[in-house]
């Protein structure tokens, strides 16, 4: 695999998400292009933009990668294949090599016209791609890198966020008529939420939502008098109008619901050779919101992303490569 000790090298820095200053830092002397370009985002972190001549097209991934750190391991399949360990591999590290070495390929072919733009705080809401938006000019054509199998995304799910406070009335659990259980509550909240019923997408297909941030830190002999919690929903174009609506009719005097914003179901570019299909993860996408054309695909499996078992495969990281060369020749 050509450069392979440059993408294990990028693999050794830890830049889980708030560290990935340094990773920044290290790239802007490791990768080089005509122009490179630091950008504050203003919470210490940096965005960076490599450049061959004037950009109509931005290759885009993020720089941050979900905790924990885990170290880069080889594994070495066969002659022709290898598999890469460890954390980033595929989100988005992988993305990032692949695009880098894309570009590089591209200005060796004599093209310019392209650029490399990089992203603090994707995963812990899109910080560095708000940044960027706020403050870029606009350009033609986004490619954002996500693990995708090497699919282009033909359409994406949105996100709705939910901060849920449920008030109980504590007392001591061996007289529990004396209180309410915030405990019980929830329960009964979570049995109405799931027997929600929403429109199936012919797109997109279901809704479906996840509990997070779950806490109730009564001692055990004391009924719960409060439970906090996020709802946070993935929508279809059928579901997002009505969802806000839905959740939030839960609330009462003893439930507070708060919108916390998200995402809005989006459609994408796609390009000739390469395969589509739908997804319905989340990206730094539908913040870049200054491009006529934007797309989403990339090396690596969304299914191992986050997990102690990230990988990439030298196979993927070859095919990721002429897509984005063959997604930059159709449009420059």
């Amino acid at each position: 695999m050509k450069d392979l000790d440059l993408f294990i090298k990028m693999l050794s820095v830890d830049s889980t998400s708030g560290k990935e200053r340094e990773f920044a830092e290290n790239l802007c002397n490791w990768l080089e292009a005509e122009s490179i370009s630091k950008y504050e985002v203003g919470d210490g972190t940096l965005n960076l933009l490599f450049s061959w001549g004037q950009p109509k097209l931005l290759f885009c991934t993020h720089l941050d990668t979900v905790p924990p750190y885990i170290s880069p391991s080889i594994e070495n399949v066969s002659d022709e294949e290898i598999i890469i360990h460890g954390r980033g591999s595929c989100d988005a590290k992988g993305q990032i090599f692949s695009m880098y070495s894309a570009c590089k390929e591209l200005a060796n072919e004599g093209l310019t016209g392209f650029g490399l733009l990089l992203l603090s705080g994707e995963e812990t809401g899109s910080f560095g791609a708000k940044a960027f938006d706020r403050d870029c000019p606009g350009y033609d054509y986004l490619v954002v890198g996500e693990p995708t199998d090497n699919c282009l995304i033909s359409a994406c799910k949105g996100t709705k966020s939910f901060e849920v406070k449920i008030d109980g009335i504590s007392c001591h659990s061996g007289y529990p008529a004396m209180g309410v259980s915030a405990i019980e509550r929830f329960v009964d909240f979570m049995n109405v939420v799931r027997s929600m019923e929403f429109p199936i997408d012919p797109i997109l297909g279901e809704t479906t939502y996840n509990v997070g941030k779950l806490i109730s830190d009564n001692p055990q002999n004391i009924l719960s008098p409060e439970v906090n919690f996020r709802i946070y929903c993935r929508t279809t174009f059928a579901s997002d109008p009505i969802v806000n609506q839905k959740i939030t009719s839960l609330s009462n005097d003893y439930i507070h619901i708060t919108p916390r914003g998200g995402d809005t179901p989006m459609k994408y570019t796609l390009y000739d050779g390469i395969s589509s299909k739908t997804a319905s993860f989340g990206s730094d996408a539908p913040v870049l919101k200054k491009f006529n054309h934007v797309s989403i695909c990339g090396p690596g499996s969304i299914l191992v992303a986050h997990t102690d078992r990230e990988i990439i495969r030298q196979s993927d990281i070859e095919q990721a490569i002429n897509n984005y060369k063959s997604i930059a020749k159709q449009i420059l």
